[in-house]
């Protein structure tokens, strides 16, 4: 059942369950990979070679000891340049159009999925059937259940699988796990992230698009229905629509979340969640939301996640600072002053602010400053574990990276929920808790400097809902709903198995 079908069903309260039969995977078993000496070179494949695919392809090259040996793209014209650029520096490569085809070879140790969303945990899992060790991108998974099925097969079947989440490669962020554990700063009363990016609307189209004639467009549908293109652009705009993505709160909210959920010490997630927002500033054929809250209790601290695409006024190109209320009750601004995404975490506590490794009293003045010290990229300590045959040696396990980016799947839930609500309405999920209070007047604010009053456009505001972390499902009012989200069907050839 598609995500704008799902919405149907819940407005018209048709039978629950209806159409969410599974397929088993066709590719029950793919020949396995060589054995690996500890000086053997490591041949990689990479699949997905646009964006954040094209940086993998740019990282692995400069590691030593490491060969590119085979290209993965839908779009022959993308899969055709990137194979000339690296035969233009003397580096010989085959090309493939189907993933599965480059899976069959034995000679190849790792894969590295760059693709869009809801490729990432199919095209995981059947690296891992495969025998391959695999690097997949952030979110590792479109939805909660299966990122566990990558987490399973990753365990069956002894693959090392790193999520590229790369705030773990930094030493700073390591440095600044320890001092916000040592509880130097006290109590920790609320942590608020925030990803205030500038996205302009995608267009609006009215009828179906014509696929480049570049493309197999069933295979790049693959898991997801093969619905007529209802947009102008095939690439990068699919972030936009949840079919596809994830919103930003599944694009660049897994990093945020991830070092929260890090400093915490958590390997459960958060209790409840409710969401609400709106996709304000232009009618376009995006169905996310581009100004979002999430809101989120970890054992009694609210974790708040605030996305915004338009920028601080419409007579600048600058992003929002992010501000919140101290201790004391002060109102604390980190200034931005910048058109560059503001993508950061701050963690307000009884004896002061955390803020991007800088310590700050609860008047918002700078007392202490954590060394940055050095990074490396997330693919070198991938390779390292690939040699080692250690877990350990990883930045990001799997588990960390399902766990992260179930993180953000439960908030989009209740967005997917959401109905229109008013401000009285939307407040009572608030619980009288002042900083999120102070969350949801800044959002209000932010619409109103636009032009946009929320009286008038109001939000899509979703359900309070209780999540239990064990059995990865929700439970209690509105979970019957919730748990038709927690799953997504998929297409005969394309079908992750309950059993991988």
């Amino acid at each position: 059942m598609e995500n704008s079908n799902r919405r149907e069903f819940l407005k018209t309260g048709m039978a629950a369950g209806a159409g969410l039969a599974f397929t088993v995977n066709p590719l029950t078993s793919f020949a396995g990979s060589r054995v690996l000496g500890a000086n053997d070179t490591i041949r990689v494949g990479c699949i997905g070679l646009r964006g954040i695919g094209r940086k993998h392809v740019g990282d692995f090259r400069s590691i030593p000891g490491v060969r590119i040996v085979a290209l993965c793209d839908v779009d022959s014209e993308v899969l055709a340049e990137k194979h000339g650029l690296l035969l233009n520096d003397g580096i010989r490569t085959d090309t493939y159009k189907d993933m599965r085809r480059m899976l069959e070879r034995k000679d190849i140790d790792v894969i590295s999925i760059g693709t869009p969303n809801h490729w990432h945990s199919l095209a995981a899992v059947w690296g891992c059937q495969a025998g391959k060790d695999v690097l997949v991108e952030k979110p590792v998974s479109h939805n909660i259940w299966e990122g566990r099925k990558i987490v399973e097969a990753a365990r069956k079947y002894d693959r090392i699988v790193q999520a590229d989440f790369d705030s773990r490669s930094e030493d700073l962020y390591h440095e600044s796990v320890k001092f916000l554990q040592k509880g130097e700063l006290g109590k920790i009363l609320y942590i608020k992230s925030v990803c205030y990016k500038r996205r302009k609307s995608i267009g609006l189209v009215t009828t179906p698009q014509r696929i480049p004639k570049t493309i197999d467009y069933n295979i790049w549908c693959g898991p997801t229905p093969a619905r007529p293109l209802m947009r102008r652009r095939i690439h990068y705009d699919w972030h936009w629509q949840f079919a596809t993505g994830n919103a930003e709160l599944g694009n660049n909210g897994p990093h945020t979340l991830d070092f929260i959920r890090w400093v915490l010490g958590k390997s459960t997630l958060p209790k409840t969640v409710f969401s609400f927002g709106g996709r304000y500033g232009y009618v376009d054929n995006g169905d996310v939301p581009n100004t979002q809250v999430a809101v989120y209790d970890y054992d009694g601290i609210p974790i708040i996640f605030e996305s915004r695409a338009l920028p601080e006024n419409p007579g600048s190109e600058n992003m929002d600072s992010l501000q919140g209320l101290s201790a004391t009750g002060k109102m604390v601004v980190f200034p931005h002053n910048s058109s560059r995404p503001n993508v950061s975490e701050a963690f307000f506590c009884e004896k002061g602010i955390f803020y991007e490794g800088v310590v700050y009293d609860n008047d918002g003045t700078k007392v202490h400053e954590i060394e940055k010290g050095g990074a490396r990229m997330p693919q070198a300590f991938f390779i390292d574990a690939v040699r080692s045959r250690k877990i350990s040696d990883l930045r990001t396990d799997i588990e960390e990276g399902h766990l992260s980016s179930a993180f953000c799947h439960m908030g989009n839930i209740s967005y997917m929920l959401g109905e229109p609500k008013t401000e009285e309405e939307i407040s009572v999920n608030c619980h009288n808790n002042e900083y999120i209070l102070e969350a949801f007047r800044g959002y209000k604010n932010h619409l109103k400097i636009h032009g946009i009053d929320i009286a008038k456009e109001l939000p899509s505001a979703g359900p309070l809902l209780h999540f239990d972390s064990e059995k990865e499902q929700f439970y209690g009012e509105h979970s019957e709903r919730a748990n038709m989200f927690v799953k997504d069907t998929y297409r005969e050839s394309f079908t992750i198995p309950e059993r991988v």
